[in-house]
């Protein structure tokens, strides 16, 4: 799936869900897919989970991180959810992340995590929709060479600065 077909998925999802707004309802986006959600002791090294069992999924996030970062890992198992789980299959799936980023690492550029990098992608179109950024930059008449307004549209979207400084440069509004 290309990053253009992540764009148009994520704006499908929420629309879908009745979602499409600023911020993003990213709970109530995984509880109108059929996804419960719980806060979880998963330790240091590890942001979320999905776990899918009979057609039936359920993510478990990091209690203990940022609550931007909590944001985060729920998208990108929702993205997971989305993409790489065959809602008709009784197979079992199960997804373990260890550390939920925004960069690519050299397993991502490998392609060795083709399905991680899947995941952040539609994660981040889910937080941060296209469209919707766009929106608001004009709407606010901001200048993304000044770090206040990153600051601003982080807050807007309730994400961190560093996941919404990668998505503007994404889309190509900010180098």
């Amino acid at each position: 799936m290309s990053r253009q077909d992540h764009e148009i998925k994520a704006e499908q999802t929420l629309r879908s869900t009745d979602t499409y707004r600023v911020p993003v309802a990213i709970d109530v986006v995984a509880h109108r897919l059929g996804l419960t959600i719980e806060a979880a002791g998963l330790g240091e090294s590890a942001s979320g989970m999905l776990v899918v069992e009979g057609g039936r999924g359920a993510i478990c996030y990091n209690g203990t991180h940022a609550p931007v970062r909590q944001r985060f890992t729920i998208s990108h198992e929702i993205a997971h959810y989305i993409l790489h789980v065959n809602k008709s299959s009784r197979k079992s799936r199960l997804f373990i992340d260890r550390g939920v980023t925004f960069r690519r690492d050299e397993n991502s550029s490998a392609g060795v995590a083709k399905e991680e990098v899947e995941a952040n992608q539609l994660g981040a179109a889910l937080l941060m929709p296209r469209s919707l950024v766009h929106h608001e930059v004009k709407k606010h008449d901001l200048d993304l060479d000044d770090e206040d307004a990153i600051y601003l549209l982080a807050k807007r979207f309730n994400v961190s600065a560093a996941a919404m400084t990668h998505r503007l440069a994404n889309l190509g509004l900010i180098r």
